[in-house]
């Protein structure tokens, strides 16, 4: 410990105690009244050693007996709220609500009891899912999708709800391998984020998503391109069930991963092949490939070295030509892509300008209608399936997004609360108070792994539970049969829309056959400008607009 945090930090109260006790054993050689000071530090300051080396609250173990007092106002917070703070126009990521539902499912509660009105039910666009007068009682809540083509190559069962991609290095080594644990007994998956695979990936033994970004981390020359040997080695191992290609992120849109200096251990420069102690900034554009004919090359490239594992694009929609382009190249080449990972603007990340993450991307929903819409005009929607991620927190959430045209979701704040995540923002510099964002040792060593892993997995069971129970009270089986004439969207105080007539959905083949494709007319109009052999429009394309 340093002297610092003994003395004015995270140890102070604690460490005060321990002062006082010791005064008060001195101040019995003067006075007798001093045993009830002695019983009384005494008892807190050994409280504050169970804090520190015992305790499976991180918090408390990173702040003994301070952290105490968290856990003493979250008791009485509901009476308090409205007195002193936490109005309900405060505008947080995610809502009081929404965090104490994910905290009683990791805590193997379904949390069904109310948490109180939302402050969307007043807003003018509000959505809801229409429920049946003949409801049904599903038996299960293990929900799957197959990815991938089993006549070319590996499939994978992928579980309707997973985690996003957060690198090792933006999470600690125990958060890392709690969720691969937690991932491994809820049998799902999770994506490693851009920062390679890690040895926490494979000490938990979960079923990994290895994300391959614009940095080629883990799978990089010295020069910072594509080295195929290294890729082949690790892509090849059992725990890698997919290999996910990211061409952008919804946080930040058009701008490269971001780690800092501080966060750039010894063991993070390894695994991931860069300078130790250097602010790690990844490219915002690929090195191997610049149209889309390149980028469906390179995917079949990581196909051949993976040994035929499922290979798709993550990305977060922009201008619709370049993915139509993207989709043509697929019709014209043959060569195909086994999903696409959608992510809204809405994802979060601690790594972003402003800017970015306010104003750049398309909102999830529009985007997976979009990808929707072109992939079954292409004729392409059986053959490739849909990832959605961005701020999906909820049964609901997962049951609207595909309704809308996702196959699956992707989670990843929500699994932070699940491992403790009290949402303190300061995931950039090192001093998280839960040890989930940070590689100070002193720090990570809160994190107890059984007891994260195991809450992960509570999590993610209560959910599909939820999910589970939102299908049978409208009168479906599964998450396949949803569409989007089940979710009700008020546009305003005197209008209420299908999602169906908001986003009509476009007919299987219609690009190929040019018909039914009015109601999307960025198809209609870019379909026929577009190439394979470019993401770009020209000036006389561009004045066909």
């Amino acid at each position: 410990m340093r002297a610092k945090e003994i003395l004015f930090g995270r140890y102070s109260v604690w460490a005060a105690t321990v002062v006082l006790a010791c005064v008060s054993l001195l101040g019995l050689w003067f006075a007798s009244i001093f045993i009830w000071p002695l019983i009384v530090f005494t008892a807190l300051a050994v409280l504050g050693f169970r804090d520190y080396f015992k305790s499976t609250h991180p918090v408390r173990a990173n702040y003994p007996l301070m952290g105490r007092l968290r856990y003493l106002l979250e008791s009485i917070r509901p009476e308090l709220r409205q007195y002193f703070w936490e109005s309900d126009t405060d505008e947080t990521p995610y809502s009081r609500n929404q965090r104490a539902m994910v905290y009683q499912r990791a805590k193997d509660n379904q949390a069904k009891r109310s948490f109180g009105t939302e402050k969307a039910v007043y807003e003018e666009e509000f959505n809801w899912l229409n429920h049946s007068v003949n409801p049904i009682k599903l038996d299960g809540h293990d929900f799957r999708v197959v990815v991938g083509d089993a006549s070319i190559g590996k499939t994978y069962s992928m579980s309707l709800l997973n985690i996003s991609g957060m690198s090792f290095g933006a999470l600690s080594p125990p958060a890392v391998e709690s969720l691969s644990r937690g991932a491994k007994l809820g049998g799902f998956a999770q994506n490693t984020g851009e920062g390679s695979l890690s040895r926490y990936h494979e000490a938990g033994s979960g079923d990994l998503i290895w994300q391959i970004s614009t940095g080629y981390f883990g799978c990089r020359t010295p020069e910072g391109r594509f080295d195929p040997e290294l890729f082949e080695i690790k892509a090849k191992s059992d725990q890698v069930k997919m290999i996910e290609i990211k061409l952008s992120q919804g946080a930040k849109p058009g701008h490269g991963g971001i780690l800092p200096a501080p966060k750039v251990t010894e063991e993070i420069a390894r695994t991931r092949g860069i300078p130790v102690g250097q602010t790690c900034e990844s490219p915002a554009s690929h090195a191997e490939f610049s149209t889309p004919r390149e980028l469906l090359a390179f995917a079949e490239q990581l196909k051949t070295l993976s040994g035929g594992k499922p290979v798709g694009i993550k990305l977060c929609i922009g201008h619709p030509w370049e993915f139509v382009a993207l989709v043509k190249a697929m019709v014209e080449t043959g060569q195909m892509l086994d999903f696409v990972t959608v992510d809204g603007s809405e994802g979060g990340t601690g790594a972003a300008p402003t800017e970015f993450s306010d104003h750049i991307g398309s909102p999830l929903r529009d985007a997976v209608v979009f990808v929707d819409n072109a992939l079954r005009g292409a004729g392409l929607r059986k053959r490739i399936k849909i990832g959605a991620s961005a701020k999906i927190v909820s049964a609901y959430d997962i049951s609207r997004i595909c309704a809308l045209g996702a196959d699956w979701c992707n989670m990843g704040r929500p699994f932070m609360f699940a491992l403790g995540c009290i949402q303190a923002k300061d995931c950039g510099s090192g001093h998280c108070p839960t040890g989930i964002t940070t590689m100070d040792p002193k720090r990570y060593r809160a994190l107890d792994i059984p007891t994260r892993a195991e809450r992960v997995r509570n999590f993610h069971k209560h959910t599909l539970e939820a999910v589970a129970e939102l299908l049978g009270a409208a009168g479906i089986s599964h998450p396949d049969d949803l569409n989007r004439r089940h979710i009700v969207r008020r546009l305003s105080a005197s209008q209420i829309k299908l999602a169906d007539q908001i986003y009509p959905r476009v007919s299987e083949g219609a690009l190929l056959t040019g018909e039914g494709v009015l109601e999307d007319p960025r198809l209609r109009t870019y379909w026929s400008l577009v190439s394979p052999d470019s993401f770009h429009l020209d000036d006389e394309q561009t004045a066909l607009v």
